[in-house]
Protein backbone atom coordinates (compact mmCIF):
# COMPACT_ATOMS: atom_id res chain seq x y z
CA UNK A 1 0.00 0.00 0.00
CA UNK A 2 2.78 2.39 0.92
CA UNK A 3 4.67 1.42 -2.20
CA UNK A 4 1.72 2.25 -4.34
CA UNK A 5 1.39 5.67 -2.75
CA UNK A 6 5.07 6.40 -3.28
CA UNK A 7 4.84 5.37 -6.91
CA UNK A 8 1.85 7.65 -7.45
CA UNK A 9 3.65 10.60 -5.89
CA UNK A 10 6.67 9.96 -8.06
CA UNK A 11 4.58 9.92 -11.23
CA UNK A 12 2.82 13.11 -10.16
CA UNK A 13 6.14 14.90 -9.59
CA UNK A 14 7.45 13.69 -12.94
CA UNK A 15 4.33 15.03 -14.68
CA UNK A 16 4.71 18.36 -12.93
CA UNK A 17 8.34 18.62 -13.96
CA UNK A 18 7.43 17.72 -17.53
CA UNK A 19 4.70 20.38 -17.62
CA UNK A 20 7.13 22.93 -16.13
CA UNK A 21 9.77 22.16 -18.72
CA UNK A 22 7.21 22.38 -21.53
CA UNK A 23 5.90 25.67 -20.12
CA UNK A 24 9.41 27.13 -19.96
CA UNK A 25 10.13 26.08 -23.52
CA UNK A 26 6.84 27.58 -24.77
CA UNK A 27 7.43 30.75 -22.77
CA UNK A 28 10.94 31.09 -24.18
CA UNK A 29 9.66 30.51 -27.71
CA UNK A 30 6.89 33.10 -27.31
CA UNK A 31 9.35 35.61 -25.82
CA UNK A 32 11.81 35.11 -28.68
CA UNK A 33 8.95 35.47 -31.20
CA UNK A 34 7.84 38.71 -29.60
CA UNK A 35 11.37 40.08 -29.62
CA UNK A 36 11.74 39.15 -33.30
CA UNK A 37 8.39 40.76 -34.15
CA UNK A 38 9.31 43.97 -32.35
CA UNK A 39 12.65 44.10 -34.13
CA UNK A 40 10.89 43.62 -37.47
CA UNK A 41 8.38 46.38 -36.77
CA UNK A 42 11.08 48.80 -35.69
CA UNK A 43 13.17 48.13 -38.80
CA UNK A 44 10.12 48.48 -41.05
CA UNK A 45 9.08 51.77 -39.43
CA UNK A 46 12.59 53.24 -39.76
CA UNK A 47 12.74 52.28 -43.40
CA UNK A 48 9.31 53.90 -44.06
CA UNK A 49 10.35 57.12 -42.34
CA UNK A 50 13.57 57.24 -44.26
CA UNK A 51 11.74 56.74 -47.56
CA UNK A 52 9.15 59.45 -46.75
CA UNK A 53 11.73 61.96 -45.60
CA UNK A 54 13.89 61.25 -48.59
CA UNK A 55 11.02 61.97 -50.95
CA UNK A 56 10.10 65.34 -49.38
CA UNK A 57 13.59 66.72 -49.03
CA UNK A 58 14.09 69.99 -50.97
CA UNK A 59 17.39 71.74 -51.32
CA UNK A 60 17.53 75.51 -51.87
CA UNK A 61 20.56 76.87 -53.60
CA UNK A 62 21.07 80.62 -53.28
CA UNK A 63 23.14 82.31 -55.93
CA UNK A 64 24.47 85.79 -55.25
CA UNK A 65 23.04 88.23 -57.76
CA UNK A 66 25.48 90.17 -59.80
CA UNK A 67 24.38 93.74 -59.19
CA UNK A 68 27.05 95.39 -61.22
CA UNK A 69 25.53 97.71 -63.80
CA UNK A 70 27.09 97.76 -67.16
CA UNK A 71 26.90 101.23 -68.58
CA UNK A 72 26.51 101.42 -72.27
CA UNK A 73 28.30 104.35 -73.69
CA UNK A 74 26.52 105.85 -76.62
CA UNK A 75 28.60 107.75 -79.05
CA UNK A 76 26.98 111.02 -80.15
CA UNK A 77 25.92 111.14 -83.73
CA UNK A 78 28.05 113.21 -85.96
CA UNK A 79 26.17 116.39 -86.94
CA UNK A 80 25.36 116.75 -90.60
CA UNK A 81 27.71 118.94 -92.56
CA UNK A 82 26.55 122.56 -92.88
CA UNK A 83 24.87 123.63 -96.03
CA UNK A 84 27.10 125.27 -98.52
CA UNK A 85 26.73 129.06 -98.51
CA UNK A 86 24.94 130.49 -101.54
CA UNK A 87 27.18 131.84 -104.22
CA UNK A 88 27.92 135.52 -104.02
CA UNK A 89 26.21 137.64 -106.66
CA UNK A 90 28.48 139.01 -109.30
CA UNK A 91 29.86 142.48 -108.71
CA UNK A 92 28.05 144.96 -110.91
CA UNK A 93 30.27 146.46 -113.48
CA UNK A 94 29.94 150.22 -113.87
CA UNK A 95 30.94 151.25 -117.27
CA UNK A 96 31.77 154.81 -116.48
CA UNK A 97 31.22 157.38 -113.79
CA UNK A 98 31.24 161.06 -114.53
CA UNK A 99 32.69 162.87 -111.54
CA UNK A 100 31.76 166.24 -113.05
CA UNK A 101 28.01 165.49 -113.20
CA UNK A 102 25.71 168.16 -111.81
CA UNK A 103 24.31 167.67 -108.33
CA UNK A 104 20.55 167.36 -107.82
CA UNK A 105 19.26 169.97 -105.39
CA UNK A 106 16.25 169.01 -103.22
CA UNK A 107 14.48 171.93 -101.65
CA UNK A 108 13.13 171.69 -98.10
CA UNK A 109 9.40 171.05 -97.68
CA UNK A 110 7.71 173.55 -95.35
CA UNK A 111 5.99 171.85 -92.39
CA UNK A 112 3.58 173.50 -89.97
CA UNK A 113 3.84 172.28 -86.39
CA UNK A 114 0.90 174.27 -85.01
CA UNK A 115 -2.13 172.01 -84.85
CA UNK A 116 -5.28 173.65 -83.59
CA UNK A 117 -8.53 171.89 -82.85
CA UNK A 118 -11.51 173.91 -81.84
CA UNK A 119 -14.74 172.82 -80.36
CA UNK A 120 -16.03 173.28 -76.85
CA UNK A 121 -13.16 175.63 -76.06
CA UNK A 122 -10.57 172.85 -76.47
CA UNK A 123 -7.32 173.96 -78.14
CA UNK A 124 -3.91 172.39 -78.73
CA UNK A 125 -2.31 175.51 -80.14
CA UNK A 126 -0.20 177.18 -77.47
CA UNK A 127 -1.33 175.01 -74.58
CA UNK A 128 -4.58 176.93 -73.92
CA UNK A 129 -7.96 175.24 -73.73
CA UNK A 130 -11.06 174.52 -71.69
CA UNK A 131 -11.76 171.31 -69.78
CA UNK A 132 -12.93 168.36 -71.85
CA UNK A 133 -14.68 165.16 -70.64
CA UNK A 134 -12.64 162.02 -71.34
CA UNK A 135 -14.46 159.29 -69.36
CA UNK A 136 -18.11 159.35 -68.36
CA UNK A 137 -19.61 156.41 -66.48
CA UNK A 138 -23.32 155.64 -66.65
CA UNK A 139 -24.99 155.41 -63.24
CA UNK A 140 -26.46 152.18 -61.87
CA UNK A 141 -30.25 152.32 -61.89
CA UNK A 142 -31.44 152.25 -58.26
CA UNK A 143 -33.18 148.97 -57.48
CA UNK A 144 -35.98 150.63 -55.49
CA UNK A 145 -36.77 153.01 -58.34
CA UNK A 146 -36.59 150.19 -60.86
CA UNK A 147 -39.00 147.92 -58.95
CA UNK A 148 -41.44 150.81 -58.54
CA UNK A 149 -41.14 151.84 -62.19
CA UNK A 150 -39.93 155.36 -61.32
CA UNK A 151 -38.21 157.34 -64.09
CA UNK A 152 -36.66 160.80 -64.03
CA UNK A 153 -33.42 162.72 -63.96
CA UNK A 154 -30.96 164.23 -61.51
CA UNK A 155 -28.39 167.03 -61.90
CA UNK A 156 -25.06 166.86 -60.04
CA UNK A 157 -22.73 169.86 -59.58
CA UNK A 158 -19.01 169.36 -58.90
CA UNK A 159 -15.49 170.77 -59.40
CA UNK A 160 -13.06 169.53 -62.05
CA UNK A 161 -9.59 169.48 -60.46
CA UNK A 162 -6.24 170.28 -62.07
CA UNK A 163 -5.63 166.53 -62.40
CA UNK A 164 -8.90 166.06 -64.32
CA UNK A 165 -10.75 164.29 -61.50
CA UNK A 166 -14.05 165.24 -59.83
CA UNK A 167 -14.36 166.53 -56.28
CA UNK A 168 -17.11 167.90 -54.02
CA UNK A 169 -20.09 166.52 -55.95
CA UNK A 170 -23.50 167.67 -54.73
CA UNK A 171 -27.08 167.22 -55.81
CA UNK A 172 -28.99 170.16 -57.29
CA UNK A 173 -32.21 169.29 -55.47
CA UNK A 174 -34.58 171.47 -57.50
CA UNK A 175 -33.36 169.67 -60.62
CA UNK A 176 -33.80 166.10 -59.36
CA UNK A 177 -37.14 164.32 -59.70
CA UNK A 178 -36.59 161.81 -56.87
CA UNK A 179 -34.25 161.31 -53.95
CA UNK A 180 -33.89 157.68 -55.06
CA UNK A 181 -31.45 158.91 -57.73
CA UNK A 182 -29.13 160.82 -55.36
CA UNK A 183 -26.54 158.18 -54.45
CA UNK A 184 -26.38 156.61 -57.92
CA UNK A 185 -25.76 160.02 -59.51
CA UNK A 186 -23.06 161.03 -56.99
CA UNK A 187 -21.21 157.72 -57.38
CA UNK A 188 -21.27 157.99 -61.17
CA UNK A 189 -20.02 161.60 -61.12
CA UNK A 190 -17.01 160.69 -58.95
CA UNK A 191 -15.82 158.31 -61.71
CA UNK A 192 -15.70 160.99 -64.41
CA UNK A 193 -12.33 161.93 -65.94
CA UNK A 194 -11.58 165.26 -67.66
CA UNK A 195 -8.83 166.98 -69.55
CA UNK A 196 -8.18 169.89 -67.17
CA UNK A 197 -8.59 173.53 -68.17
CA UNK A 198 -5.30 175.16 -69.23
CA UNK A 199 -4.72 178.84 -68.67
CA UNK A 200 -1.35 180.53 -69.24
CA UNK A 201 0.21 177.11 -69.65
CA UNK A 202 -1.02 175.80 -66.28
CA UNK A 203 -3.94 173.58 -65.27
CA UNK A 204 -6.61 175.25 -63.16
CA UNK A 205 -9.69 173.99 -61.33
CA UNK A 206 -13.15 174.51 -62.78
CA UNK A 207 -15.93 174.83 -60.16
CA UNK A 208 -19.66 174.70 -60.81
CA UNK A 209 -19.61 172.01 -63.50
CA UNK A 210 -22.99 170.29 -63.84
CA UNK A 211 -24.05 166.99 -65.38
CA UNK A 212 -27.58 165.68 -65.85
CA UNK A 213 -28.25 161.96 -65.33
CA UNK A 214 -31.41 160.66 -66.98
CA UNK A 215 -33.07 157.50 -65.72
CA UNK A 216 -35.39 155.70 -68.14
CA UNK A 217 -36.74 152.16 -68.10
CA UNK A 218 -36.51 150.60 -71.56
CA UNK A 219 -38.25 147.38 -72.54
Amino acid sequence: MAATINQTLAQSQAANITRLVIGLILGLAITLSLFWLMQFLIATADRTLNEDSAGSLVDFVRVKRDESVKQRQLKPKKPPPPDAPPPQPPTPQLESLNANAEKIAISEVPVETDIEMTGGGFSLGVGEGDYLPIVKVAPIYPNRALTRGIEGYCVVQYTVTRQGTVKDPEIVEDQCTSSLFYNASLNAALKFKYKPRIMDGEAVEVPGVQNKFTYEITE
